[in-house]
């Protein structure tokens, strides 16, 4: 049997000393860390951005299928990824967490190895939070803190008419992945038999381990793009370009055959009945970028093999809508993933 070392043996301080022993600092930003009753960073002139989000086990995962150092992971790079939507650099974040008393010292120090891992692919220092007791499951809130240069900063709100839509990566394969391990889930707890994840390690991978896009914000300050409006993809096309539309006041032009859709991710799509572009505009938790771009930045933007160009922005008294692939015209309808469902 596995050592156990239960949480309070070490006590609440001895507990945070034993998680932050090997934390250590990557940014000249960050003045003191953790350890005090508060951290200090200098931004040295630039502007500052934070976001933060909150994890709750069984609304925004499922730990029967989530190894806790890919939870960890993940944790941190849902934040990171606001902070790059924002055109901005993160630097440094804050985690608290509350578990129950199921959780071992072991269970934490997996969580904490994806966190520090996380925080070395990106290059942020962990320079603080709180932890406490749960009466019930696995509570994290990582806040985020990154910078950027003055006004440099991108809102959804400034698309115009014109500009063009362009998504980072491929769509739909967190859903996908989803859907997969809730389907092995179900069938475990009915029969017992072991899961059966049909080698589909991209979309499962899409889903337990996804990547922030710090190297589009990267090719933005090489190739001096600075896009209109912008935002990450964690909710569904669908929805999330409905946000930008309604914060800057405009309608939009999708192109089914223009979406970027993984081909493993599409056959099995297939295999389960369901159509690869419903999943690409209602599947949540994408992380890739979502941005408009003025038009003179074209030869720029389709240059970059990591950026697809899927429609365009248009006045908003023409509506939201996609074009499918046989040229027929659709209201856009917004069917992402409710949190609060």
């Amino acid at each position: 049997m596995d050592n156990r070392t239960e949480i309070s043996s070490l006590g609440e301080f001895g507990l945070i000393d034993h998680l932050l022993k090997n934390n250590e600092i990557k940014n000249a930003t960050t003045i003191l860390s953790a350890g005090d009753d508060g951290a200090v960073i200098d931004q040295f002139g630039r502007q500052t951005v934070i976001s933060t989000d909150l994890l709750l086990e069984g609304i925004h995962f499922d730990l029967s299928y989530t190894p806790l150092k890919h939870l960890g992971y993940k944790s941190v790079v849902v934040n990171l990824s606001d902070i790059y939507a924002m055109n901005a650099t993160p630097t440094q974040i804050v985690l608290s967490i509350a578990f129950s008393n199921r959780f071992s010292l072991e269970a934490l120090e997996e969580f904490y190895a994806g966190v520090y891992a996380a925080c070395e692919q990106y290059g942020v220092d962990l320079i603080g939070g709180d932890t406490s007791t749960s009466k019930k499951g696995f509570v994290i809130s990582v806040t985020a803190i990154g910078e950027v240069a003055p006004d440099n900063f991108v809102k959804r709100s400034g698309a115009k008419s014109g500009d063009l839509i362009c998504v980072s990566g491929e769509l739909g394969g967190a859903f996908l992945g989803l859907t997969l391990l809730e389907r092995e889930r179900k069938i475990f707890e009915e029969t017992g038999a072991q899961p059966d994840l049909e080698g589909q390690a991209y979309i499962v991978g899409r889903l337990l381990k996804p990547e922030a896009r710090k190297d589009i914000i990267e090719y933005f300050a090489e190739a001096e793009i600075k896009p209109s409006s912008m935002m990450d993809l964690s909710d569904g096309l669908s929805s999330d370009i409905m946000h930008i539309c309604k914060q800057s006041e405009v309608g939009c032009v999708l192109y089914e055959d223009k979406f970027p859709l993984n081909d493993e991710a599409k056959a099995f799509a297939y295999k389960l009945q369901l159509d690869p572009t419903a999943c690409a505009l209602s599947g949540g938790e994408d992380y890739e970028l979502l941005f408009t771009v003025s038009q003179d930045d074209y030869e720029k933007i389709k240059t970059n093999p990591s950026v697809s160009i899927i429609g365009y922005v248009t006045d908003a008294a023409e509506g939201k809508q996609i074009i499918t692939r046989g040229g027929n015209k659709h209201e856009l309808v917004a069917q992402g993933w409710n949190h609060l469902k």
